[in-house]
């Protein structure tokens, strides 16, 4: 299988668009030692009216909130990075794309006081299908609540922070271990709190559940759930959610740029439901589906076009 670091292409590059393989930076770029920098996983699909970016705006406007987070000022306007994206798209010539836009700090000098460190903003765009294998949309995943813990009401732990991902995998790790497709987390308070990189949503005697956001991503995936149970007049209620709350539901189900929308029917040993993909997230999920490729004609603000 091709590495990244091998595959042929364009990366846009403080602001310039270079070769892939010409795309590299020092071992002692600061971010590379200490995990502080940000980015964004975005979407972009075939739809019949061609290309188009799926929630652009949000992703880059989420960027800058995590940037401001940590104190990283990036040296671009969101303009400027949402057309960037746009831009290599078209240059590396996909109909669909996961891409990704990231700003970090330089090799100036190392330390944790991370001053005088010139930022550097990069966005690379990628043929990369379902995080998940195809066949767990419809028949499912089985999750392990994680050993590690999401910190509750800490701004900087719930943004979309590089070293902020070390738990995730390390989460992730220790679900795959024990014979489980993904991890759910629970925050510091004891509450559920998320996947190793996805939203959570219980569905419970036909209302939809979700955790607050004290010690979650402010998905944007999560945000268009919200907005597609609406529509079909799904109640939806943000609240704090405990494990009895997920093991006694009758469905969940994971979302997520990377992810989609994933059914999840077992946590630990208690099977969800009836062990299937249950009827509320199957239409969700066919809403959701054919939103982002353009299927729907609700929404159109959502989508970005790029060919």
């Amino acid at each position: 299988m091709t590495s990244l670091a091998e595959k042929k292409g364009f990366i846009w590059f403080d602001g310039e668009i270079i070769k892939s393989e010409d795309a590299n930076v020092h071992v002692l770029t600061h971010t590379l030692h200490y995990g502080l920098g940000v980015f964004e996983g975005v979407r972009a699909y075939e739809t019949p009216e061609g290309t188009k970016i799926f929630r652009l705006n949000d992703h880059t406007e989420r960027l800058f909130a995590s940037a401001k987070a940590v104190e990283l000022e990036i040296p671009f306007t969101v303009d400027e990075i949402n057309k960037a994206q746009i831009e290599i798209v078209k240059r590396n010539d996909l109909k669909e794309a996961y891409i990704r836009p990231m700003s970090f700090y330089g090799s100036g000098s190392l330390g944790l006081r991370a001053d005088d460190l010139k930022v550097h903003t990069i966005v690379a765009a990628w043929e990369w299908p379902s995080y998940m294998a195809p066949e767990v949309f419809e028949r499912g995943i089985k999750v392990k609540i994680s050993s590690y813990k999401r910190e509750r009401g800490n701004l900087v732990s719930r943004s979309k922070v590089n070293g902020n991902y070390v738990k995730s995998m390390m989460a992730l790790k220790e679900a795959l271990r024990e014979g489980y497709d993904e991890a759910l987390l629970l925050d510091t308070e004891n509450f559920i709190s998320e996947g190793s990189g996805e939203n959570l949503f219980v569905v419970k005697d036909n209302v939809l559940l979700t955790p607050n956001l004290e010690a979650s991503l402010d998905g944007i995936t999560r945000k268009a759930i919200i907005s597609l149970a609406q529509e079909i007049d799904i109640k939806v209620s943000v609240v704090d959610l405990t494990e009895h709350d997920i093991v006694s539901a009758d469905e969940l189900f994971f979302t997520g740029t990377a992810a989609e929308v994933v059914p999840i029917t077992q946590v630990n040993d208690s099977i969800i439901g009836a062990g299937k993909r249950g009827s509320v997230t199957e239409i969700l999920q066919k809403n959701y589906f054919d939103q982002v490729r353009g299927k729907r004609a609700s929404f159109p603000e959502w989508h970005t076009q790029v060919s």
